[in-house]
C-alpha cells in the first residue's frame, strides 16, 4: 500500500515547510484554502490545511479528529488533491449512515446469494477506490467485527468479500475522521486500541469554530452574502453588541450552526442591522446561563425562531389565498367572499353557472339499498350492465372497486 513521493509532490512540502511569514502568511496554504473553500486565518486553523499538505504526498493513513460542524471533511480533499493517488478515484463513506447489518457489504463488497437479496455480485468501496483514497467519516461508529476487517485492510491491502473465501488485494489510501474521543472509545470496549494506532500515523485536528477568534465575523459575514444572493433578498449587518455576541458564544454546533443561524436572520430579518437581542433570539440558550431548574419559563426561549418562522408562513400562505381570490373574482369564473369561500351563485340566467355545474354522468349511478336483497339485486345489475367489468361496475355504484369486491365475496356473486 506504499508509494513512493514523486517530485511534482515533493515541492509542495517544500512550500510548506519554508514558512518565512509563519503558517498563516504560507502561499501553499492559502492556495489550499481559496481552492477548497475555506474560509479563515486563525492559526490552528492554517496549521491543520499545512499538516494536511505536508502528509499529502506520503502514503500514509491519516486521522482527522474535530468537533461535529467544524470542517474535518475538507481535509481528506485537501490530502487526496495533494497525493500521487489525485487522479484515481475519491470515496468518501459516512460510517454512520449505514446500517450495521450492510457496513460489510458496503465497505468490502459481497458475492451472489451471500445473503438474503444478494441476487448478484457487487464491488464495495475498497474495491471502487482501488489505488485512490477512501475517506471514512464517523468512523468510530464502525462495528467491532468490521473494525476487524479495516485493521486487515491497514496492516496487508487485503479483505474478503462477504460470502467469499478468495482473498483480495486493494491498494487504497484510508484517511478517517471522528468526533469522538476514541481513546474514551478504547476504555470504553467500543474501539480497537490496535485500529486506533494503525489509523492515527499521523493526526490533523481541526480547530472548534469558539477557537479561530475574527474567523466567526468572516463566516458571518460571507453566508450573510451568499444566503442575500441566494434569496434575493437585502443584506444584513451587525451592529457592535452583536459582533460581540458573535464572537463570545461558544457554537456548539461550529461552523454548521453558525451558517443555519445566519440563513435564518437572512430570511427573516432581511437587510436589518442586526442587535444583540435580535441575534439570541436565534440562539438555542438566549442567556448563557445555567439550566433552570423550574419549569416556569425555562424553555420559552426555545421556541422564538420557530414561532418566528410559523407566523411567516402563516402569513405568506394568507397573502397567497389573497392573491387567489383576487384573481378568481377578476376572471369572472365564479364569486368567492373576503374569506376565499366560494359564495352561492346559483342563477338560471347565470352565464357561467353551467361551467360550475358537475357533469351528469352517462350512466345513471343507483344508490345501494339498506336492505341486503336490493343490495345484491342492484350490484348483480351492475355487474351484468357492464359485462363483468368490475371497475366500470364500482363507477356506476359509485363506490370503489375495494368496496365492490368485498360485496362480491360477501353475497357470493363470484
Amino acid at each position: 500500500m506504499q508509494m513512493t513521493p514523486n517530485t511534482s509532490h515533493t515541492t509542495s512540502i517544500l512550500a510548506v515547510n519554508d514558512m518565512h511569514g509563519g503558517v498563516t502568511d504560507n502561499p501553499a496554504v492559502k492556495s489550499a484554502k481559496l481552492r477548497f473553500g475555506i474560509i479563515g486565518n486563525a492559526p490552528a486553523l492554517a496549521e491543520a490545511v499545512a499538516r494536511a499538505i505536508r502528509v499529502a504526498p506520503i502514503d500514509l493513513s491519516v486521522l482527522v479528529t474535530g468537533e461535529s460542524g467544524s470542517g474535518k471533511e475538507f481535509f481528506p480533499k485537501i490530502i487526496h488533491q495533494n497525493s500521487p493517488r489525485k487522479h484515481a478515484k475519491y470515496i468518501a463513506v459516512n460510517c454512520g449512515a449505514i446500517p450495521e447489518g450492510t457496513i460489510d457489504s458496503e465497505l468490502f463488497g459481497h458475492e451472489k446469494g451471500a445473503f438474503t437479496g444478494a441476487v448478484a455480485s457487487r464491488k464495495g468501496y475498497f474495491e471502487e477506490a482501488d489505488g485512490g483514497t477512501i475517506f471514512l467519516d464517523e468512523v468510530a461508529e464502525l462495528p467491532m467485527t468490521t473494525q476487524a476487517r479495516l485493521l486487515r485492510v491497514l496492516e496487508t491491502g487485503e479483505y474478503l468479500k462477504v460470502g467469499s473465501s478468495v482473498v483480495q488485494s486493494t491498494n487504497i489510501r484510508i484517511v478517517a475522521a471522528t468526533n469522538v474521543d476514541l481513546q474514551k472509545a478504547i476504555a470504553d470496549g467500543r474501539f480497537r486500541e490496535d485500529l486506533y494506532y494503525r489509523l492515527s500515523t499521523v493526526q490533523i485536528c481541526v480547530p472548534p469554530l469558539r477557537r479561530r477568534g475574527d474567523d466567526i465575523m468572516l463566516l458571518a459575514g460571507k453566508f450573510a452574502a451568499d444566503f442575500a444572493e441566494k434569496y434575493r433578498m437585502p443584506g444584513i449587518s451587525f451592529d457592535d453588541n452583536a459582533r460581540r455576541l458573535l464572537l463570545t458564544y461558544p457554537w456548539p454546533g461550529n461552523v454548521r450552526q453558525l451558517k443555519n443561524v445566519i440563513e435564518q436572520i437572512a430570511l427573516f430579518d432581511a437587510g436589518a442591522t442586526i442587535t444583540r437581542e435580535v441575534l439570541q433570539s436565534y440562539l438555542p440558550d438566549r442567556s448563557n446561563a445555567l439550566p433552570v431548574l423550574s419549569g416556569d419559563g425555562g424553555g420559552a426561549h426555545s421556541y422564538a425562531s420557530e414561532r418566528e418562522m410559523l407566523f411567516n408562513l402563516i402569513f405568506n400562505l394568507r397573502a397567497r389565498i389573497d392573491t387567489l381570490t383576487t384573481i378568481i373574482r377578476d376572471s369572472g369564473i365564479g364569486n368567492v367572499d373576503e374569506d376565499g369561500k366560494p359564495t352561492d351563485t346559483h342563477s338560471p340566467h347565470s352565464s357561467h353557472s353551467a361551467a360550475l355545474m358537475p357533469l351528469t354522468p352517462a350512466v345513471e349511478i343507483t344508490p345501494l339499498s339498506n336492505s341486503i336483497d336490493d343490495e345484491r339485486e342492484v350490484i348483480t345489475k351492475a355487474l351484468r350492465d357492464n359485462n363483468g367489468r368490475r371497475r366500470d361496475a364500482a363507477a356506476q355504484l359509485n363506490i370503489s372497486e375495494r368496496t365492490l369486491y368485498r360485496k362480491i365475496k360477501e353475497y357470493n356473486l363470484e
